[in-house]
C-alpha cells in the first residue's frame, strides 16, 4: 500500500505514540501540580491568614532572589535548560512541601515520642522529623529529575545546581509560612518580623541550599558513570549528610550565633571553594573535548581558547558586544559547550546510542553560530 502524501508530510514511525505519551505526561504533571497547590495554599492561608500570606510572600522573594542569583553564578559555565530549572523550583516550592505536609502526621504517629513534654516534642520536630521528612521530600524531586532527564546531568556541578534550585523553592514556601505566621500572631509587629527576617532571609538564605546541595553533589558525582541503580544508591547515601546538616542547623537553639560563626560560615566558605574547583574541573573537561574536535579540523586553536576558558569567553563576549553580536557569541559558546558535554557523556559510557546524529546536528549548529559571530553567510569560508 502506498501513500499519496509527500514524504515530508508523513509522520515518523512511532511519532504519534511519542506525542501521546508526552501529552499524557504533561496532563499528569499539571494534575499533580494542582493537587500540590490544593494542599499547600490552604495550609499556608490557615497558618498565616490572608494579610500574613501576602506579607510573607513578598518578604520571601528577597532570599529566593539571593539563592537563585547564586545558582545562576554556579550554572554559568554550562547552563541547564530553563524548563528543568523551573521544574526543580516548582517541585521545591509546592510538591516537596505538600509531601512533607502529608508525611509529617504519619511520621509522628510512627516514630514520635510518647508522653513527651512540649519542649521534647518541639525538639523532636526540629532535630528528627524535619531533617528526615523535608530532606527526603526535596531529594525525591532531585532523584526523579536525574532519572527522567539524565542527559542534562553531567556531573557534580549540575547536581548542585538542581539541588540548590529545589531547596530555594522549598525555603521560599517555608519562609512564607514563618514570616506570614509571625506577622499574624504579632499583629504586624515590625520589630519581631525584622528579627526573623534578618535571621532567615539575611543571615541564612543558603541553609536549605547547602543541605540539598550536598545531596546533589553526591548524586552528580555518580552521574558521571551513569547507572540508575548507582543514582538511587547515591540518593540514599546522600540523604545522610543532608539530614545531618539540617539536624545541626535546627538544633542550634540558644547557641545559634555561636554555631553560625564556628560551623555555618566555615561550611559555607568550604562550599563556595568546592564549587569553584568543580567549575574549574568542568572547564578543563570542556577544553579537552574541544581540543579533540580541533585536531579534526572543526575548531581553530584560538577558538578553543575562546570557547573553553573563562578568560577567553570574557574576551570573546567583549569583542562580540563591541560589534553588536554578543547574543551570537553566547550561542556559539553554548553550542560548543553542549558538543563537548555530549562527547564527554559518550566517553564515560553514557548516551552512546544516537550520539552520531546528535554530534552532526551540534556541529552544524557550530557552523551556523560561527557564521553569525563573523557576520558572514553560513557556508562561506570561515576558518
Amino acid at each position: 500500500m502506498t501513500s499519496n502524501e509527500p514524504p515530508w508530510e508523513r509522520p515518523e514511525p512511532g511519532s504519534h505514540g511519542i506525542r501521546a505519551a508526552l501529552l499524557m505526561l504533561t496532563i499528569g504533571g499539571f494534575a499533580v501540580l494542582l493537587a500540590g497547590l490544593a494542599i499547600v495554599v490552604p495550609f499556608l492561608l490557615r497558618a498565616t491568614g490572608t494579610s500574613g500570606f501576602l506579607v510573607g510572600f513578598l518578604l520571601s522573594l528577597f532570599p529566593l532572589a539571593v539563592v537563585l542569583a547564586a545558582v545562576h553564578l554556579v550554572d554559568r559555565w554550562e547552563p541547564e535548560p530553563r524548563h528543568l530549572l523551573a521544574s526543580a523550583l516548582v517541585w521545591g516550592a509546592i510538591m516537596s512541601v505538600a509531601a512533607a505536609t502529608l508525611i509529617q502526621p504519619m511520621f509522628l504517629a510512627l516514630f514520635g515520642p510518647r508522653s513527651a513534654t512540649t519542649a521534647q516534642a518541639t525538639e523532636f520536630l526540629a532535630t528528627v522529623e524535619a531533617p528526615i521528612v523535608e530532606e527526603a521530600a526535596k531529594g525525591l524531586g532531585l532523584l526523579i529529575l536525574m532519572l527522567a532527564a539524565r542527559k542534562y546531568v553531567d556531573g557534580p556541578v549540575d547536581g548542585i545546581v538542581y539541588g540548590m534550585t529545589i531547596a530555594a523553592g522549598f525555603a521560599f514556601t517555608e519562609n512564607v509560612l514563618y514570616f506570614g505566621r509571625l506577622f499574624s500572631q504579632t499583629s504586624g509587629s515590625a520589630a519581631s518580623l525584622a528579627v526573623v527576617f534578618t535571621m532567615r532571609g539575611v543571615l541564612s538564605p543558603f541553609a536549605h541550599a547547602m543541605f540539598t546541595g550536598a545531596l546533589g553533589l553526591i548524586m552528580g558525582l555518580a552521574a558521571r558513570r551513569w547507572s540508575p541503580g548507582l543514582v538511587v544508591a547515591t540518593f540514599v547515601a546522600g540523604l545522610v549528610p543532608a539530614m545531618l546538616l539540617h539536624t545541626i542547623w535546627n538544633g542550634a537553639g540558644e547557641d545559634f550565633f555561636l554555631l553560625y560563626v564556628l560551623v555555618q560560615i566555615p561550611l559555607f566558605c568550604a562550599a563556595v571553594l568546592g564549587v569553584y574547583f568543580l567549575r574549574r574541573s568542568e572547564a578543563r573537561l570542556t577544553h579537552a573535548r574541544l581540543v579533540e574536535y580541533a585536531r579534526a579540523g572543526w575548531f581553530t586553536p584560538l577558538e578553543v581558547e575562546m570557547l573553553a576558558t573563562p578568560r577567553g569567553r570574557t574576551a570573546g563576549l567583549r569583542w562580540a558586544a563591541s560589534v553588536g553580536r554578543r547574543e551570537a557569541m553566547r550561542a556559539f559558546i553554548r553550542t560548543a559547550t553542549d558538543l563537548a558535554a555530549a562527547r564527554q557523556r559518550v566517553i564515560s559510557g553514557r548516551d552512546v546510542r544516537g550520539y552520531a546524529d546528535a554530534q552532526l546536528e551540534l556541529l552544524e549548529r557550530v557552523g551556523r553560530n560561527r557564521a553569525a559571530v563573523l557576520g558572514v553567510p553560513y557556508g562561506a569560508p570561515q576558518l
